[in-house]
């Protein structure tokens, strides 16, 4: 049963239609979730917030509509070296963050460059996911991250939109049959997400609920029907 997600967008990424954070809670409700997680683009999107608000998330309500509140960010990371674009003052405000890769940031490497990137950005205490890494047009190597993830106390999401089939990171099914094939061998835990942009898709799963059924991956391994998992997780 899905209770949360931890991966949404409100107006505030500059082109997530135009719902804002309530809306995102009514919405949340109306899905039957009990936790919500907001994880605005970071700035060096463009279009997306500045700073100031990713500072401002730390006195956001907690509750709303009856939905328990998380506030986070979709970090971009910028190179190689797993640099992100905001410091660790603003993150340290923020319940957990996700560092992801998008062209408009950071150029397609080969695999060993685009896993030391993710694995370098893992490194951040206050990275608790990294987002996308099925993305076809930056190969990785999932033994290596999962592995990584692990030691760092890192999750990896599947992401619903990934396999959406109007999805646009290409034919992401051996990307994913790898990062569960990887988190089965060790032990590490996975999470679902909507990647929603705006109220349309908060809690819409469907992809990846199916996704993850037909591997036959381990129920006790996704966390989204154990939404005080999550919280110790993203707590460590």
């Amino acid at each position: 049963m899905i209770r949360f997600d931890i991966h949404t967008h409100t107006i505030a990424s500059g082109h997530a239609s135009h719902s804002t954070i309530a809306d995102m809670a009514k919405q949340a409700a109306h899905a039957g979730l009990t936790m919500l997680g907001i994880t605005d683009h970071g700035p060096a999107t463009m279009g997306s917030c500045k700073p100031s608000y990713f500072r401002s998330l730390a006195m956001a309500p907690k509750k709303r509509c009856g939905i328990d509140m998380l506030y986070g960010v979709e970090l971009n990371i910028l190179d190689n070296n797993g640099s992100v674009d905001l410091p660790d003052d603003i993150l340290s405000g923020l319940d957990y963050a996700i560092a992801s890769m998008h062209t408009a940031n950071k150029k397609p490497g080969t695999i060993d460059e685009n896993t030391r990137a993710y694995i370098s950005a893992m490194k951040n205490p206050y990275v608790k996911l990294i987002g996308h890494c099925d993305d076809t047009k930056y190969p990785v190597d999932y033994d290596a991250m999962v592995r990584a993830a692990k030691e760092h106390d890192v999750l990896l999401e599947i992401n619903n939109s990934s396999l959406s089939p109007d999805g646009y990171r290409g034919d992401t099914t051996w990307n994913n049959q790898s990062i569960l094939r990887y988190c089965r061998k060790y032990n590490h835990p996975i999470v679902l997400s909507s990647d929603s942009h705006g109220t349309a898709h908060v809690g819409d799963m469907q992809y990846a609920e199916a996704f993850v059924k037909q591997q036959d991956f381990p129920e006790e391994l996704i966390l989204n029907s154990q939404p005080e998992l999550f919280r110790r997780f993203i707590a460590r």
